[in-house]
């Protein structure tokens, strides 16, 4: 058979052709060692997000990307083992409830994190701002840390697919980012070397979201199940609402203390409670269940959540959170006074309603690039962030607020930026005469 041309493949997915398995390892594989062109790889990707991607593509370049590097093997834990992805949001703490809650039923979780970027908060920028907590761990010490303990959230090593690096890198400077299959490819690929037996994932949708619409958001979640069981491993999605932050702390430290006190108070239930809590009870009940199934055992949900619910109430997933704290070098105290701990914002500025009426919109975005621009997030790879620095939010849709009403606190270095922030604050949450909570938890996702 002939060499491929890059510049072949190229037209055909310019026409619309669909590139088959080995042209676009070809592809990839020449555009890591130089042989295709960083203008031959920008062109193919653009192609491919004006024409479109097959589902087979998707499923062909993550199992591409995977192989580009090491695979974790994570035989040696006893399981099962679970991993949990969200595809980014504003006040997304779930990672920091879902694992404790996971190990604490028995399950191993080993979590491989990002860090923030523009609007979005990083799982590693919230655990580094816990006083001595290392996220850049070896393979062995993050196997130790999962045997010993049942859960560890660490920054993914240089090893682990290293051709979606670089076409991550190059996607995110020529417009490419946007396309389903390329963010399935890009998502599945990290989780599948990762190296768990069950991954549950969380598709966000709305204001805050990559994804804008429900039907954007369920198309992934599926082609992304479809990937993770073609690759055999056990995977369910959630796709669930970011049109208003999650958890009420947007900001490091903050979404720290929001999760620790989460963990310290009552499990979600009947409706009520933190919306935080409900889509991180949901993930971690969808996990063990997966993964209690995945081991062959019995995978009943509602056994699953109330042995969960059971965990959280017990003060035991609170207890494995501070465990895996300790293990990781962090200042175990935060689990018993968080604020003290953690690191505080010099000025604290209370934000307050000018007059009274419903709560109905809370722009999630916004509020995102708000705590980024006070430090709290990075503009650029590289860049620091602020640990203590963010907001606080008091209302979500729905609440009906009196004149003078707390609205947020926003938490900032100097008093100049903590009134901007408060002004644009008072700006974005928008007042009615009605409006229904709306729903958190919108479609379960699932082969079958």
């Amino acid at each position: 058979m002939s060499t491929p041309r890059a510049v072949d493949i190229i037209a055909r997915k310019r026409d619309g052709g669909e590139v088959d398995a080995e042209s676009l390892a070809w592809l990839v594989d020449g555009y890591l060692d130089g042989t295709v062109s960083e203008g031959q790889m920008a062109a193919f990707l653009m192609a491919g997000v004006l024409r479109g991607f097959s589902d087979a593509e998707a499923r062909w370049l993550t199992e591409i990307l995977v192989a580009s590097g090491d695979v974790l093997d994570l035989s040696s834990l006893r399981g099962p083992t679970v991993d949990k992805h969200s595809t980014g949001g504003v006040g997304d703490g779930t990672t920091l409830l879902v694992a404790p809650l996971l190990a604490s039923a028995g399950a191993q979780v080993v979590k491989l994190s990002g860090r923030g970027l523009g609007h979005t908060g990083g799982t590693l920028d919230k655990l580094e701002a816990i006083p001595g907590m290392r996220v850049e761990l070896s393979s062995e010490e993050v196997l130790a840390i999962a045997d010993s303990v049942g859960c560890v959230v660490a920054a993914q090593t240089g090893e682990l697919v290293p051709a979606d690096r670089e076409l991550y890198a190059l996607r995110d400077v020529t417009a490419t980012v946007a396309s389903r299959a390329l963010i399935a490819s890009s998502v599945m690929s990290k989780k599948i070397a990762a190296g768990a037996d069950t991954i549950v994932l969380d598709v966000k949708t709305g204001d805050g979201a990559f994804m804008a619409t429900r039907e954007e958001a369920v198309a992934l979640a599926r082609l992304c199940v479809s990937i993770g069981d073609a690759a055999g491993r056990r995977c369910v999605a959630l796709v669930t609402a970011m049109d208003q932050p999650l958890g009420r702390g947007i900001g490091n430290a903050l979404e720290v203390a929001e999760a620790v006190e989460l963990l310290s108070g009552p499990p979600p239930g009947d409706g009520a409670g933190s919306r935080l809590a409900e889509v991180a009870l949901e993930l971690a009940t969808l996990g063990l269940a997966e993964g209690r199934a995945a081991a062959g055992a019995d995978h009943d949900p509602e056994q699953a959540r109330a042995d969960l619910r059971e965990r959280w109430a017990s003060g035991v997933a609170l207890e494995t959170l501070g465990r895996m704290i300790g293990a990781q070098g962090g200042d175990v105290a935060v689990i018993e006074q968080p604020r003290r701990v953690l690191p505080q914002a010099p000025v604290q500025r209370s934000v307050t309603a000018l007059e009274g009426g419903v709560v109905t919109a809370v722009p999630a975005r916004a509020v995102g690039e708000i705590a980024a621009a006070l430090g709290a997030g990075r503009a650029r790879k590289g860049d620091t962030v602020d640990p203590a620095v963010g907001v606080e939010l008091r209302v979500e849709v729905g609440d009906e607020l009196e004149p003078g009403a707390e609205l947020a606190v926003v938490h900032a270095r100097d008093d100049a930026a903590a009134d901007e922030a408060a002004a644009r604050l008072r700006d974005l949450v928008a007042l009615g005469t009605a409006a229904e909570r709306p729903a958190t938890v919108l479609e379960t996702v699932a082969l079958g």
